[in-house]
């Protein structure tokens, strides 16, 4: 079974410095709560074809895996995707103006677990829910502050 969990919200920020922040991998460890540390592979700035080492926590468990850019429009989408380990996942930010003071930015994440992953699918859709909705707060909250 899939999984695919799609978060959205309204940053008070321009679109611009909503992605510049979100879309800088440096900047992980300070949203993302399950997030420890990334390491870059390439030398930034984000482009396609940079790769970044992340280390996790989540449902109790510690992933390490690599993050390769695959698709990048500077200030609406970036998408990174990883292929190894049990649980191969796509990440996507997306980025839309509301208004020139403010933005909407959607954080989606998908992919295909396997082994007893696949059971688990459902449950682990809804923790991916539940965190990707704390880590947008947290960014909003960083961002607006």
């Amino acid at each position: 079974m899939a999984v695919d969990v799609q978060t959205t919200i309204v940053i008070d920020r321009p679109c611009a410095v909503v992605a510049a922040y979100a879309g800088d991998p440096t900047n992980a460890t300070a949203w993302y709560a399950n997030i420890d540390s990334v390491e870059w592979r390439t030398d930034p700035p984000v482009q396609v074809g940079s790769a970044m080492d992340f280390v996790a926590r989540f449902l109790g468990r510690r992933l390490a895996y690599t993050y390769e850019v695959v698709a990048l429009v500077p200030g609406e989408r970036l998408v990174m995707r990883t292929a190894q380990g049990p649980f191969p996942m796509e990440t996507a930010y997306t980025w839309q103006p509301v208004d020139p003071g403010r933005t909407r930015m959607t954080l989606r994440n998908r992919g295909e677990p396997a082994g007893f992953g696949r059971i688990a699918a459902p449950v682990m859709a809804a923790a991916m829910r539940r965190a990707n909705d704390k880590d947008l707060a947290r960014l909003k909250k960083i961002l607006e502050s």
